[in-house]
């Protein structure tokens, strides 16, 4: 029967030790899923490329006036038409090194961008839509006839990605609003092929096309226009390099519990000394010898009872 009990509480205690370990991998695994899907859209670094407005690959055209609140360059066609009509409140880099590394971070940075998932279907027109943070495809071109709204839900630091298929096509006066902390900064639209703007559209977010990019009479950007192998072509534009402003946790200064030390209840044993300098006897010390003493006393007359009882009995 022993044997048999033992046999059974080994059987049920692996069995729980089972089950507490299906418990807490099917825990992990649902902890690891919801972070997976939180952190889906990751931050799209442009490295030195980030101060440029306007970067390209085969040259920029410009007709005026144009305005650009950041960097400019070119590389490998490094000529600039109309450089005339071009306001810089920059740095114009030409074709120079800062130029050349900022176009191979460029490539980094549209690799990165064109390579996140999953993503969200595009299947029409952007106009009339309001998007939360996320990653956008489409296999072929995205169109944006109207206001487009993106919406970070109160976090300055959400993203928004969005992949075209072919090319970018945003028509006369659309536009690209932002609300509830969404920014600028936090928007990358990725073109396999060329993006356009129409007059005086207001667009916002970095556009990283592989070939051309082009704004018509009007067109404003808060973002970039990063074409890595064709032309920029300007007229009458204004382009804003964003400001991102990012979200800081509260610093919690940690505070020690308040102790209140307490010390121990002693009760005294023994003498206490009076005012006079002699001892007197704790009560609850005298109450004890004298109930040992007493107890003492009664077992000593019972042995000497037993003993002269013996001695009598062996006389008879």
């Amino acid at each position: 029967m022993r044997d048999h009990t033992q046999s059974t509480s080994s059987i049920f205690a692996r069995k729980a030790s089972l089950a507490t370990t299906a418990v807490g991998t099917a825990a992990l695994l649902l902890l690891w899923g919801a972070g997976t899907a939180s952190g889906a859209v990751e931050p799209v670094s442009l490295g030195t490329a980030d101060s440029f407005v306007v970067l390209a690959g085969a040259g920029v055209t410009a007709t005026g006036p144009n305005t650009l609140n950041g960097d400019i360059g070119t590389f490998p066609t490094t000529s600039i038409t109309g450089a005339g009509t071009i306001t810089v409140n920059g740095t114009d880099h030409g074709g120079d090194g800062v130029t050349q590394q900022a176009k191979t971070d460029l490539t980094t940075a549209y690799g990165n961008a064109s390579g996140q998932g999953p993503t969200s279907p595009i299947v029409a027109d952007l106009a009339g839509q309001t998007l939360t943070a996320g990653i956008y495809n489409s296999g072929s071109q995205i169109l944006l006839t109207g206001a487009l709204t993106l919406d970070a839900a109160g976090d300055p630091n959400a993203l928004f990605v969005f992949q075209a298929g072919s090319d970018l096509i945003v028509g006369p006066g659309a536009s690209v609003n932002l609300i509830n902390d969404a920014q600028a900064c936090n928007v990358f639209w990725q073109v396999t092929s060329s993006a356009s703007l129409d007059s005086n559209a207001s667009f916002r977010g970095s556009i990283l096309a592989l070939t051309t990019i082009t704004l018509n009479t009007g067109a404003t950007v808060e973002g970039r226009v990063l074409a890595s192998n064709g032309t920029v072509t300007l007229d009458t534009n204004t382009i804003t390099a964003p400001i991102c402003t990012r979200a800081t946790r509260p610093e919690v200064t940690p505070v020690a519990p308040e102790v209140t030390p307490v010390a121990p209840e002693v009760t005294p044993v023994g003498g206490i000394q009076t005012g006079d300098g002699s001892m007197a006897a704790h009560s609850t010390g005298l109450d004890m010898r004298l109930a040992v003493g007493g107890t003492v006393g009664l077992l000593a007359a019972a042995v000497v009872f037993a003993v002269f009882t013996r001695r009598r009995l062996r006389t008879v």
